[in-house]
């Protein structure tokens, strides 16, 4: 397969295992290209991609605008903290302005889950989905995948673990369509307040106690406690989560066999998992930052491909 099924990437839900293993070669081919003396290659040299994000980001941002630089992109940038949506211009006025001047794909990141797909009903430019409220990160799932598989091989019944904030992550939620499209088990582990009352539906094993849900585990992604998102409070104290659910160093002493740790970033050290795990050689968190960039020029380039 060459080609993807797909004209937009609003979320992994949508992709085959045809799609998803393309866009992990395509990817290898541009990891090998970023690692060249000249990291930049002509592909998208005629292609115009607006980033449009209606929320924070930084991570993500940085990553999609490195990959279209280096993909020889036409990039334009837009932060609606200072644009007409201030003044109550609506979602498809706003795409269908900037589509004017001749953009060819929209990266958006959008506090509305389902925004992207309301947008590809209205609009002729393929669209990325980079985050949609607190439903789905596609390209963080695939940058997640694709870390394990360099690491672990075929995902086929490798054990994944996903712990914390399951509630409020669009990554866990991406992350677990993804691991189970590829044959991976997932269990996610949290507080019984953050662990959403639909995910064993999903067929993901759910368990409460973190120490039991490491013992087996072939990876754990320790998920961000999303502060800016906890309208209420949903467990006692930082400290009584981090007794519960942090990674810590006695904790992992205590396996016989530590498994990868990856974290989506930003990390809350100390809350989450402590410096000295996140630093250690058991954590692969910076190969997930610079395969998000593999990534995602992949995803853009397969995209472009579809026009």
């Amino acid at each position: 397969m060459s080609e993807l099924s797909v004209k937009h990437l609003l979320g992994i839900k949508y992709l085959t295992e045809d799609d998803i293993q393309l866009i992990f070669e395509t990817a290898d081919h541009f990891k090998e290209v970023l690692s060249r003396p000249i990291k930049k290659v002509p592909s998208l040299r005629d292609v115009t991609i607006a980033n449009i994000f209606f929320e924070n980001s930084t991570r993500t941002k940085l990553s999609f605008e490195l990959a279209q630089k280096r993909l020889s992109a036409d990039v334009v940038n837009f932060s609606a903290g200072q644009s007409s949506v201030k003044k109550g211009e609506t979602l498809v006025d706003t795409v269908n302005n900037i589509l004017a001047m001749k953009v060819d794909m929209v990266v958006m990141r959008h506090p509305n889950p389902g925004a992207g797909v309301f947008l590809s009903k209205h609009i002729d430019a393929s669209i990325i989905n980079a985050g949609d409220g607190a439903h789905e990160h596609p390209t963080q799932a695939l940058l997640d995948a694709f870390s394990m598989r360099e690491r672990l091989g075929d995902l086929g019944g490798k054990k994944v673990l996903i712990v914390g904030d399951i509630l409020h992550s669009r990554v866990a939620l991406s992350n677990i369509f993804l691991l189970q499209k590829l044959g991976a088990k997932v269990t996610v582990c949290g507080p019984q307040t953050l662990i959403p009352k639909y995910i064993a539906s999903l067929g993901v094993e759910v368990e409460h106690n973190l120490d039991r849900a490491l013992v087996n585990a072939d990876v754990a992604n320790m998920l961000r406690i999303q502060n800016e998102r906890l309208d209420q409070s949903y467990f006692p104290s930082t400290r009584e989560y981090v007794m519960q659910y942090g990674l810590t160093d006695d904790r992992l002493s205590r396996l016989d066999r530590v498994p990868l740790i990856m974290h989506p970033g930003p990390i809350n050290r100390g809350v989450e998992i402590t410096s000295s795990i996140a630093d250690s050689e058991h954590a692969i968190i910076l190969d997930q930052v610079s395969n998000g960039v593999a990534i995602r020029m992949a995803v853009m380039y397969l995209l472009a491909g579809k026009q």
